[in-house]
């Protein structure tokens, strides 16, 4: 019987086994990108690799563990999870260091869990052993219940071994959505804590069981309450380590975007008053105008060509510097807008700029502030895209087009640009990843736009059509929450 015992713990063992493979390849490739051109066959590869790679250390060097082995075997276990990640995956990233030990934290941690819930078969059986001792069942009868028994310990253990850490996988992955980040010193150190501590723990678990000669929760059953608890708790604090990080990388986000917004305020209100000092000069030029047709008259009657060209020259340019390219009704964006035309046009003197087509209605109920954000942060995008294709491509025709409509209470307003057609976006990414140098920072404006379309009840959406990048924003015509 003990044969079968022991057939039944290895086949358990084994399943157990490729249970952690697949999780491997899932929490690796949520995060890592897989070499080759299928990088689903890199994760199975990587799968069935770390199956094999158990099961010789299993069985050929060390098929008993020891005190010493219990270092031995956790430091193997690292070892093996960081040469799948370099082998099979994109791994030169401090992220691929939380990778590896936060997996053999998990991994280790659960089965220790599982095993801990496995050992309910031994006071069990002791209870069977009472009852045919005192004559309450027959031997046949115990001797089902034992392999009952075992059977369903078997299984429970199984479940939790593979429950457990499938679950926290899917947490940690749901909950770092920084996937891309560059970590830095202390950020890595903050997350490798938990489970460099989950680990260290499982090396002194290893280590008692061993002295104790597997007896552990014989020698103090209430172990058996504490050490799950404590093993429990380390997956917990290793959960919330990620989303402490997670809120704390958000919290940066934002205070950037507020930095941000207040250095865009700042530049509308200049831009506001420049245009104010603009139409001042238009109603100066107007009052003047009886002035200036009195002094053409003279000169077109006293003959000097010469001069009056000259004059008309001058004025001509003073109405270029007082003209206003763009006009949507709406003072804001009209001031925003033109100053993001002249921007471009400096930097790029052949782009075509298009704002025909982008009027807002006579009832904006939307606060012009917050137009401002939405088509600084997008133009801004925009003349980025048309200057890289442009510094790729100086043959390629470069534009930026924006147009709005509205359908009942909706506004919609759309931008497109020209770029070099290289779009690329992250697993599980709302928006396309940056090509700027500054990644700590990237995504700003993007989620700037959409923090003020939920604002007002609506969205963002993006496209690529050919070689023509599309965002679309939905606005609802009434005031934000």
């Amino acid at each position: 019987m003990s044969e079968v015992y022991g057939a039944v713990n290895n086949g358990i063992l084994f399943l157990i086994w490729v249970f952690q493979g697949y999780f491997l390849q899932d929490f690796y490739g949520s995060f890592l990108e897989g070499r080759g051109k299928d990088p689903r066959r890199a994760g199975f590869c990587a799968a069935a690799l770390y199956v094999a790679l158990e099961l010789c250390l299993r069985l050929v060097l060390w098929p008993e563990y020891g005190d010493r082995r219990s270092v031995e075997k956790q430091a193997a276990a690292l070892a093996v999870a960081a040469v799948l990640a370099l082998v099979f995956y994109r791994a030169l990233r401090a992220v691929t260091v939380f990778l590896v030990i936060t997996y053999v934290a998990v991994c280790e941690t659960g089965l220790f869990c599982a095993a801990s819930v496995g050992e309910i078969y031994y006071p069990l059986s002791s209870f069977w052993n009472w009852c045919v001792g005192r004559g309450y069942i027959t031997l046949g009868l115990f001797e089902r219940l034992h392999i009952v028994t075992y059977g369903a310990s078997q299984i429970l253990l199984f479940a939790v071994a593979v429950a457990l850490p499938g679950v926290v996988f899917q947490k940690i992955v749901h909950s770092f959505r920084e996937k891309d980040r560059a970590l830095g010193r202390s950020e890595l150190f903050f997350l490798l804590a938990p489970g460099i501590v989950s680990l260290l723990i499982c090396i002194l678990l290893q280590t008692y069981i061993y002295m104790t000669e597997g007896l552990i929760y014989l020698v103090s059953p209430l172990l058996s309450l504490i050490i799950p608890a404590i093993l429990l708790l380390c997956l917990l604090f290793l959960l919330i380590d990620v989303r402490l990080f997670q809120d704390m990388i958000d919290r940066n986000r934002e205070k950037s975007s507020r930095i941000i917004l207040e250095k865009q305020v700042g530049g509308m209100q200049e831009h506001i008053a420049e245009l104010e000092r603009m139409y001042s000069g238009i109603r100066g030029m107007k009052h003047d105008m009886k002035n200036s047709l009195t002094v053409i008259q003279q000169l077109a009657d006293s003959g000097h060509s010469q001069e009056l060209r000259e004059y008309l020259s001058g004025l001509s340019q003073t109405f270029d510097r007082l003209e206003v390219y763009v006009q949507t009704g709406n003072a804001v964006a009209d001031t925003l807008l033109n100053m993001k035309y002249h921007e471009a046009l400096r930097a790029l003197p052949d782009l075509r700029f298009h704002a025909e087509q982008l009027l807002f209605p006579e009832k904006l109920m939307i606060q012009s502030y917050d137009i401002g954000i939405i088509l600084g942060n997008a133009l801004d995008n925009a003349l980025e895209a048309c200057k890289r294709l442009k510094a790729a491509e100086p043959e390629a025709e470069a534009f930026i087009r924006l147009s709005s409509f509205g359908r009942g209470k909706m506004l919609f307003l759309e931008i497109e640009n020209s770029f070099d057609g290289k779009v690329v976006r992250k697993r599980d990414a709302e928006f396309p990843d940056t090509t700027k140098a500054d990644r700590r920072g990237h995504g700003i404006g993007m989620m700037n736009i959409k923090r003020i379309a939920e604002k007002y009840h609506g969205a963002v959406e993006w496209s690529v059509k050919d070689r023509v990048f599309v965002l679309s924003v939905m606005l609802k015509n009434e005031k934000g929450v």
